[in-house]
């Protein structure tokens, strides 16, 4: 071998180590070390079982299915009533909780901080899209969030009554729930991924500090079974340094082109595992195929699909994953796929 082809098949094998250095999850040694118990195997609701919100924008038998079931599983949790025309299990709250919990399947679910370090369960920053009201998590107190409705029905003063805790009452209303307060419904009868949020998934700051060390400390005290992911490696490095026992998941989806920005560009790509060292990877399911994903796996990781919305989807994907968060159908046993 001449000594030109040398030297570009060594820099070439060095290209490669770095890259599996960079994607590479935390080591088998690690885990073993510090007890961690992985992601247990079972479906995943996004959002819980909803019937109001994502996804939902969807038309077809299966989406009918869900919501019927959706909502079937929240009346005999105790919310609502079928016969109910607005929704009764709107996304991240507790119907659609202790929906999932009703029908035996785990939950995906979203937390922020309040402005007065509340931990809450939403997605956006904002209740524009859930509530109709441009609201700001983070500027916000609870007092001034927990009495806004979700999806409120269109007309409000004319729906038909439903039964809640025995009482006859006029409308039916689901609010941001307290994670607290959907830890105590949950109960340790399913399992949890929860998702922190950032609005900045690029920058750290003391904000994001506090953020971690007052959910943490809920969640400390919380006896089910639960594991944490997000798109940002700064939560997921800080579960590293005080938390190595708890399960963490690096969320990604597919990088957009690097001219469009150096930080989304790594993040997509896995580049920035060697900060996070997850023990998951949960990856937007079109990625199944890309070599990044199929690395973290072959390097040890497991893989989390988001967010599976047909059984399509489920066949086009499920080989490359492990484990899948799901809504807009009923999934079957994977066995049975495809």
């Amino acid at each position: 071998m001449s000594g030109k082809l040398m030297k570009t098949f060594l820099a070439g094998a060095a290209l490669v180590g770095a890259g599996a250095w960079a994607v590479a999850p935390r080591s088998f040694n690690d885990r073993r070390k510090n007890f961690v118990s992985g992601v247990p195997d079972v479906w995943y609701a996004h959002r819980g079982l909803h019937d109001a919100g994502s996804g939902l924008s969807r038309t077809g038998e299966e989406v009918d299915e869900y919501i019927e079931y959706t909502r079937k599983m929240a009346a005999k949790a105790g919310f609502g009533d079928v016969s109910y025309e607005g929704s009764i299990a709107p996304e991240n709250s507790l119907a659609s909780f202790a929906a999932a919990c009703e029908a035996g399947y785990g939950i995906e679910l979203d937390i922020q901080i309040t402005d007065d370090l509340q931990v809450v369960v939403c997605h956006d920053s904002t209740l524009q899209r859930v509530a109709g009201v441009d609201k700001r998590i983070s500027e916000s107190t609870y007092d001034e969030l927990k009495d806004i409705v979700l999806f409120p029905a269109p007309n409000k003063a004319g729906s038909p009554s439903v039964t809640v805790d025995g009482d006859k009452q006029q409308s039916y209303e689901q609010h941001v729930p307290l994670l607290s307060d959907v830890l105590e419904l949950v109960n340790g009868r399913v399992p949890l991924i929860i998702e922190y949020k950032f609005d900045d998934n690029t920058v750290w700051n003391d904000d994001n500090e506090e953020f971690m060390r007052v959910a943490h400390e809920i969640l400390s005290a919380y006896n089910g079974d639960y594991v944490i992911e997000s798109f940002h490696p700064g939560a997921l490095l800080w579960y590293r340094r005080n938390a190595p026992e708890i399960t963490r998941g690096q969320l990604a989806s597919k990088p957009r082109p690097i001219t469009a920005g150096v930080p989304q560009f790594l993040l997509g790509s896995l580049a920035c595992n060697f900060l996070s060292r997850p023990d998951f990877i949960a990856y937007n399911w079109t990625g199944d195929d890309l070599p990044q994903v199929r690395a973290a796996r072959n390097l040890g990781a497991l893989n989390v699909s988001w967010t599976v919305r047909s059984h399509e989807e489920l066949n086009a994907c499920h080989l490359n994953f492990d484990r899948h968060i799901f809504e807009c159908f009923i999934p079957d046993s994977v066995h049975n796929v495809e």
